[in-house]
């Protein structure tokens, strides 16, 4: 058997708290009504008026006429409050049915949908909270979209080059040689690259991915990875990487591992669009603030101010890199920002363009 609707529940429920008023009145009535009659009319008799002769057919007619008037009370209270409890069940009812209809909607995939507002409070937080959800929804629908349009681009561009050399080779219109295998083993690691880059990814927006803050001085690993990358660079490079500090600084807490990751792909994009000129690791201490800034600085090509909204956006390469020969995966950044984020900290950016970049990041402070 079928429950009844949440409708017909709070109507029956008016109905019985309308019925169990109406007994009360009535009972309290019936009981007390004629004995109060009564002591009125002794009271009556005892100022000198004699209505010993008529006091049956008063008492006979009061309650005549109380239960005449209780009777139609009943009903035209009845009518009116089962009225008045109909229309109040079908407000509270119709939005619960409406958000219901829209959450089918919403099952369905018509993410766009939303719940109006209503003029109960209670109902409108309710609203409220499920176009929320429903916006959170749709925006994660379309980030997903956006990935799987990104990721088949970026998938593409190498597995076609794959394709064509090994379909060269085993025809026998390409010879095969050192050069043919070196260009295999680029693409395929441009395309491991693109995977691992991918999975730290989803596992960072999902939380999966361990962030151990501790304070940490942070001047050795500069010290450390500036070296390394000078080091690397060949021996007539146009370009140097130097280190500016100034002063000793405050510990910060942080993870020292993503710490590194984090420079180490800062730095390598900073060399990879510097043609010729310096990379540069500045930081410097201020005691009042909380935070303690770094940052990494390239007189290389820039990035135009219209695009600098998009830089930490997945996937995204300006114009001038989109060349698959530089081996970025276009999630680098995105990476760096959301691993900030997880540490407390923030990072932004300011170019101009054939003059450089500057990408500045933020830790707080372990004394703060």
């Amino acid at each position: 058997m079928a429950k009844p609707d949440l409708r017909s529940r709070l109507f029956f429920s008016h109905i019985v708290v309308m019925a169990v008023g109406i007994i009360t009145l009535a009972g309290i009535g019936l009981v007390y009504s004629p004995r109060l009659f009564l002591v009125s009319l002794e009271r009556i008799e005892g100022d000198g008026m004699s209505v010993r002769q008529v006091r049956a057919q008063l008492i006979q007619g009061f309650e005549f006429a109380w239960r005449r008037g209780m009777f139609w009370s009943m009903v035209l209270g009845g009518v009116a409050a089962g009225g008045v409890s109909y229309v109040l069940s079908q407000r509270i009812v119709r939005p619960l049915l409406q958000m219901e209809s829209i959450t089918r909607k919403l099952a369905t995939g018509q993410l766009e949908v939303r719940v109006p507002a209503y003029e109960i409070p209670e109902l409108n937080r309710l609203a409220t909270s499920f176009n929320r959800m429903a916006a959170d929804l749709e925006g994660v629908e379309q980030r997903r979209r956006e990935l799987i349009g990104d990721l088949t681009h970026e998938l593409r561009t190498p597995l076609t080059i794959v394709r064509g050399y090994l379909e060269g080779l085993a025809d026998g219109t390409i010879d095969p040689s050192s050069d043919i295998y070196q260009r295999l083993a680029v693409e395929t690691a441009r395309l491991q690259r693109l995977v691992n880059d991918l999975q730290e990814l989803s596992r960072l927006e999902a939380g999966y991915l361990p962030v151990n803050l501790r304070p940490i001085d942070l001047l050795p690993v500069l010290v450390t990875l500036t070296q390394r990358f000078d080091e690397q660079l060949p021996e007539n490079s146009p370009v140097i990487v130097k280190l500016d500090s100034q002063g000793p600084l405050p510990a910060v807490l942080a993870d020292p591992e993503r710490v590194e990751q984090i420079l180490v792909n800062l730095l390598d994009n900073a060399l990879r669009y510097t043609p010729a000129g310096q990379v540069t690791v500045a930081v410097a201490a201020d005691e009042t603030q909380p935070l303690l800034w770094v940052q990494v600085k390239d007189t290389g090509l820039g990035i135009a101010e219209a695009d600098l909204p998009h830089v930490f956006e997945r996937f995204w390469r300006a114009d001038r890199s989109r060349d698959r020969n530089s081996g970025g995966s276009g999630i680098g950044l995105a990476i760096c920002r959301r691993l900030f984020e997880l540490q407390g900290g923030t990072m932004t950016v300011t170019s101009v363009l054939n003059q450089g970049s500057c990408f500045a990041f933020s830790l707080p402070r372990a004394d703060a």
